[in-house]
């Protein structure tokens, strides 16, 4: 008897995991996202008879989609504004494909969201000037866009941001001070873009700062005498600007960068430990190929 309902359990227990499936509100969706990015041509295309958990790219835990990586998979159209309704949704790469359009307003629903990748798509419009709605991400990546306006202020609330990248993108108007405020923040990437006006003092206080890539842009003024207190900083280049003086340049201690990159023209600099033949312009545009294939 007592392995007749052993047997039972396990019988209910297959049956419950194998019927256990996302909400239908989540999976209508995936659907949509399905849908709008032309997926019967995807590279890996989603067995839509099968449960969510079995699509390709999805992770599910707990009925809930937590993943979704659809990294150089072909999809091709525009995101849904379903996309919101992902609400557990913690990963969304959707990096390396042809989609479309401008990013949905309700993007910034995705409260859970650590990571975005978006990079080398098509993506068109302004960044949502509520991005800083979502506090939990630590990772956003747009470069090679066509992502046009302002750098929104709000983003200074995403307090846990270690990665931001919007290069190569033709976003315009001063770089906000409120950047500033991302103490977490590891790698900044801005390089090719038309921002314009004076790099903010504030930028001084991102002591975990590692990469700062501001090449070719329009910005003017000095360079921030704060950026003396930027020890962390490895990779620095601001070349291919409008700055008035480098001066404050000596204020940081030139030996500790791998990569350092200026326009070389203020003769009155006195650089000390500084190894041109190491400079060159750090490739933002595909610097994660390896690690998502």
């Amino acid at each position: 008897m007592k392995k007749l309902y052993i047997f039972l359990f396990i019988t209910l227990l297959v049956n419950h995991i194998c019927s256990a499936d996302v909400s239908i509100k989540e999976k209508t969706a995936l659907l949509q996202l399905y849908a709008s990015t032309n997926g019967k041509h995807w590279v890996k295309k989603w067995n839509l008879n099968s449960p969510v958990a079995q699509w390709y790219g999805v992770e599910v835990k707990d009925d809930k989609v937590v993943g979704i990586q659809l990294f150089r998979n072909n999809l091709m159209g525009v995101l849904p504004e379903e996309l919101g309704d992902l609400e557990h949704l913690s990963t969304l790469n959707l990096a390396f494909n042809a989609i479309t359009g401008e990013l949905p307003k309700t993007l910034v629903n995705l409260k859970n969201l650590k990571i975005l990748k978006l990079e080398m798509n098509r993506i068109k419009g302004e960044i949502p000037s509520d991005i800083g709605k979502m506090t939990a991400l630590e990772e956003l990546s747009a470069f090679n866009n066509f992502l046009s306006g302002t750098i929104p202020e709000s983003i200074g609330r995403i307090k846990n941001l270690k990665v931001l990248n919007l290069s190569s993108n033709s976003l315009k108007g001063s770089i906000p001070s409120s950047l500033g405020e991302l103490s977490a923040l590891e790698t900044l990437g801005l390089f090719e873009n038309t921002l314009q006006g004076a790099i903010p003092v504030a930028m001084g206080n991102l002591r975990n700062l590692k990469e700062l890539v501001l090449a070719n842009n329009a910005l003017d003024g000095e360079i921030p005498a704060e950026f003396g207190q930027l020890a962390s900083l490895e990779v620095f280049q601001i070349q291919n600007n409008k700055f008035s003086s480098f001066k404050n340049l000596e204020m940081m201690d030139k030996g500790q960068f791998l990569v350092f990159d200026y326009d070389h023209d203020d003769k009155n600099i006195q650089f000390k430990d500084i190894n041109f033949s190491k400079s060159r312009m750090a490739d933002t545009k595909f610097e994660d190929i390896e690690d998502e294939e």
